[in-house]
């Protein structure tokens, strides 16, 4: 898994991080999602325990922490365990 630089419209490159790399979307209630790939000018997220991709702006867009990272995964795990993620 590599990173890319890519520039955004005249302004500073943006750093777009390695597809599953779990980030925060700090323009909606700071939703953590995996990062899926690029939607024109906008950064693909999908909820860790499934469910309907959304797009966020890349500077509204930061990587998770260690406990942010945590509590994701722990979500997934119990999503799993009740069937409602395979």
């Amino acid at each position: 898994m590599s990173a890319q630089i890519v520039p955004t419209d005249g302004q500073e490159p943006a750093h777009v991080p390695a597809p599953g790399t779990l980030m925060v979307d700090t323009a909606h209630a700071n939703r953590i999602g995996e990062f899926r790939g690029l939607a024109g000018p906008y950064w693909s997220l999908r909820p860790m325990c499934g469910g309907q991709e959304w797009e966020a702006e890349p500077e509204h867009v930061r990587p998770a922490d260690a406990i942010e990272r945590l509590r994701a995964q722990n979500a997934r795990c119990n999503a799993r365990s009740r069937g409602e993620v395979l």
